[in-house]
C-alpha cells in the first residue's frame, strides 16, 4: 500500500482512539500490522536523521529539553512528546505529524526509548545520534538487573552511526565509550568532584562514592543555587536562570546542551541556546506545577531511591502540604521495595498529609519506621486527591507520585483546573 493511503488510515484510527479515549499507542499498532516498513521509510527521510535519547531517568525531561534545544538552533524537530517510548508509540506521534502525502515536516528526529524497545527500533533504524543517561534499579521485575540494562544501552550506542553522548558519572554508561567502533565518536557530560555525591549511584548507595575514571566532558555542571545553574563548556563557567526545577532535571540539561552542541556543530549559536535553556519548563508530571483555586499544586515523578532522595532534597516542604502516591502496576515496576532505601526524615518536621495509590499501606509503613507522621491512608486516588485538595485549600500542594499514579492524578486534576494535554 502506498505511503498516503497508510498515512489516511493511520491518522483516521488515531482520531477513533483519541475520541473513544484510547490509548496514545494503538494507532502506531494498527500501521505496523498493515506496513512493518512505514516508520522506518518515514524517518529515513529526514536530512539529520534520528537521535535516540534512553537510559532508567529523566528520558521525557531530556527530550523535551533536547528538542527545544535543537528548535533554537534552527532545525525542524520530529518527537514523540506524548510519553509513549515505546516503538509503536513512535508511529503513532508520526501519524499525528505527516500530512495526507505521508511527508514529515521535520529536520531530525528525536525520540524518547526505554531500554527494551529501543534495543530492537535501533536494529530497523539505526540512529545517527544517541544520547544514553544512566543505570537505575526500578524496573528489575522488566528489564532485569542493572548490567543486563546496560548491555541494552551497549546495543544502542554500538548501532549508533555518528555520536554516542554519555553520562561521565555514571560506571554502567561511561565505560560504553570504550566499546564503540571506530566509525562512531563519544562525547561525555559530567559533574563538578564537588557536586557528584549529590547524584549517587546505586553502588554509591551501597558504599561511599567512589573514584571515576577521568574522562574529558563537553558539559559539565559546576553549580546550582536555587534555580540558577552553573555550566562549564567553551573554557568558561556560564551561569543560567532556568525555570526547571529539581536537582536531576538540571544535571539533565548539561546532557541536553552536550547533545544538542554536537548536533548543531557549524549551526551553533551559544545566545540562542541558553536563552532556549532558560525558557524551558518541566515535562508533564516531572515538577509540573499546575493552579487550583489560586494555589500551585506540583507532580513530582518518583522511581527509584536515587530519584526520590533528590527530589526530596530538590523541594523544600515548607509551606507546602504533601500527598505521597505509590503504584506498583506494569509501568512502575513491581517491586517496590526501593522504598525503603530512601531517606524520608526532610517530611518529618511537617508529616505527610495523604499516602494513596495501590501500594498506600507499604508507604505509610515505610514512613512510620521514619517517624514521619501520615494523616490520612487512603489506596484510592481519586478519593484521596480530593479529600487532600479540600482539607488544604489554601496552601500549596506536593504530590510525590509514580508513573501510573502520576498519570491518573493528571486525568483527575484535569477535570478540576486547567492540566496541559499530552496526547
Amino acid at each position: 500500500m502506498v505511503r498516503p493511503h497508510i498515512a489516511t488510515i493511520g491518522k483516521v484510527v488515531r482520531q477513533v482512539t483519541r475520541l473513544r479515549g484510547g490509548g496514545s499507542a494503538f494507532p502506531g499498532l494498527v500501521i505496523e500490522k498493515i506496513d512493518p516498513r512505514f516508520t522506518r521509510d518515514v524517518l529515513a527521510s529526514l536530512p539529520y536523521g534520528v537521535v535516540i535519547i534512553s537510559g532508567t531517568n529523566g528520558k521525557t525531561t531530556t527530550t523535551k529539553m533536547t528538542v527545544e534545544l535543537l528548535e533554537s538552533q534552527g532545525f525542524r524537530v520530529f518527537t514523540n512528546r506524548t510519553g509513549s517510548n515505546f516503538s509503536r508509540g513512535v508511529t503513532a506521534a508520526i501519524l499525528g505529524e505527516i500530512d495526507y502525502k505521508g511527508t514529515l515536516n521535520a529536520d531530525i528526529a528525536v525520540l524518547e526509548l526505554d531500554e527494551a524497545h529501543a534495543v530492537k527500533f535501533v536494529d530497523i533504524i539505526p540512529p545517527r545520534y544517541s544520547l544514553l543517561l544512566n543505570v537505575m534499579r526500578d524496573q528489575l521485575d522488566r528489564f532485569g538487573e542493572i548490567d543486563t540494562t546496560a548491555r541494552m544501552l551497549e546495543h544502542i550506542a554500538q548501532a549508533t552511526t555518528h555520536t554516542v553522548v554519555l553520562n561521565r558519572e555514571d560506571p554502567r554508561i561511561a565505560p560504553i565509550g570504550d566499546s564503540l567502533t571506530a566509525r562512531t565518536q563519544a562525547e561525555y557530560f559530567g559533574l563538578s568532584d564537588e557536586l557528584r555525591p549529590k547524584f549517587p549511584s546505586d553502588d554509591d548507595m551501597r558504599s561511599s562514592t567512589k573514584a571515576i575514571d577521568a574522562r574529558d566532558a563537553d558539559v559539565i555542571l559546576t553549580n546550582f543555587d536555587g534555580n540558577t545553574a552553573s555550566f562549564h563548556f567553551d573554557n568558561r563557567d556560564i551561569a543560567v536562570p532556568l525555570k526547571l526545577r529539581g536537582i536531576y532535571n538540571i544535571y539533565n540539561a548539561a546532557a541536553a546542551l552536550t547533545l544538542t552542541r554536537t548536533i548543531a556543530a557549524e549551526r551553533y549559536n551559544k545566545k540562542a541556546l541558553l536563552e532556549a535553556l532558560g525558557n524551558v519548563v518541566p515535562a508533564f508530571g516531572r515538577g509540573e506545577t499546575v493552579m487550583l483555586d489560586g494555589q500551585p499544586v506540583e507532580l513530582v515523578l518518583v522511581k527509584n531511591p536515587s530519584g526520590f532522595r533528590l527530589a526530596l532534597e530538590s523541594f523544600s516542604p515548607d509551606g507546602y502540604a504533601t500527598m505521597i502516591a505509590i503504584n506498583d502496576n506494569y509501568a512502575d515496576g513491581r517491586d517496590m521495595s526501593w522504598l525503603w532505601d530512601v531517606d524520608f526524615d526532610s517530611l518529618r518536621p511537617a508529616g505527610v498529609a495523604h499516602v494513596s495509590g495501590v501500594r498506600a499501606y507499604d508507604m505509610a509503613l515505610r514512613l512510620q519506621y521514619d517517624d514521619v507522621e501520615t494523616a490520612h491512608v487512603d489506596t484510592d486516588i481519586p478519593a484521596a486527591l480530593r479529600a487532600f485538595c479540600a482539607e488544604h485549600a489554601d496552601s500549596p500542594k506536593r504530590i510525590y507520585c509514580t508513573y501510573t499514579a502520576m498519570l491518573r492524578l493528571r486525568e483527575l486534576l484535569s477535570r478540576m483546573t486547567q492540566v496541559e494535554k499530552i496526547l
